[in-house]
């Protein structure tokens, strides 16, 4: 069994993390769209155009299944990848229902980029789950930016944050929902700026659950995946490269526990 991940950068590898976290019998293919990133304020067309070259790679490659691991791949381009082609397709949605359900009635803040804020797809999920309207949107584009710099927390982090999250009345709030999954990378950053107690929620443990269960994986101890990266079509090979990889999944696991 082969699954595939595809993220404009190394958002998608928290969801990746997750997966190889439950240690299945799988190889792992994991392609970053270096070439295009980031994807929040480009256009729907382009995240299609992109998402689909990406997706017919992976399959190419031999990949049985594709997680879209990015919120913004998956809001502007997942209905069109499900249509175009006949392998499972998993995408990913902000955990708005997960983070309701466990704050009680507190206020929920999610943070995403423009794209997927936007995006029908996450307005439609809102509607659905969230009838008292206790979330509230909060684009941060430059949380992408800073993660593909590796820039995961100092000064110039810390002021973005401070000035993002200033109009809000933090005290408020229950939950923050991760809705990037390069967003992951910057738990520390933000958890020295909320209220003691604020939970943080992300889809990458639901979205693999879906995954494993679907694709009728065992998420025992039977032993640790391969993977194999993909720069924008292109092998990654250079050990330099492929260090920063585990670098950067060793992070996430560290982080995973916040």
């Amino acid at each position: 069994m082969r699954i595939a991940f595809f993220d404009s950068g190394i958002g998608g590898l928290s969801v990746l993390e997750e997966a190889l976290s439950r240690r299945p019998e799988v190889e792992f293919l994991y392609y970053a769209d270096t070439d295009h990133v980031p994807y929040g304020q480009k256009s729907r067309a382009a995240l299609i155009d992109y998402a689909g070259s990406a997706v017919s790679f992976l399959l190419a490659a031999g990949a049985d299944a594709v997680v879209v691991a990015c919120n913004t791949a998956t809001a502007a381009a997942i209905d069109f990848l499900r249509e175009q082609f006949s392998a499972p397709i998993f995408g990913m949605e902000p955990a708005v229902k997960p983070a309701l359900a466990e704050t009680a009635g507190r206020r929920v803040l999610v943070l995403a980029t423009p794209l997927t804020l936007r995006e029908q797809k996450l307005h439609h999920l809102l509607d659905a789950v969230d009838p008292a309207h206790c979330a509230d949107l909060l684009p941060l584009p430059g949380l992408v930016a800073f993660a593909e710099r590796r820039e995961f927390d100092g000064p110039a982090v810390q002021d973005y944050l401070q000035q993002a999250l200033a109009p809000f009345t933090l005290a408020n709030y229950g939950a923050v929902v991760l809705g990037c999954t390069h967003f992951n990378y910057f738990k520390d950053s933000l958890a020295a700026l909320l209220p003691a107690g604020i939970q943080f929620v992300d889809g990458c443990r639901g979205t693999i659950n879906h995954v494993f269960h679907t694709l009728g994986l065992s998420a025992g101890d039977a032993g640790v995946g391969t993977v194999h990266y993909f720069q924008s079509g292109r092998a990654v090979t250079d050990p330099v490269q492929l260090d920063d990889y585990h670098i950067l999944l060793a992070r996430l696991s560290w982080l995973r526990h916040l």
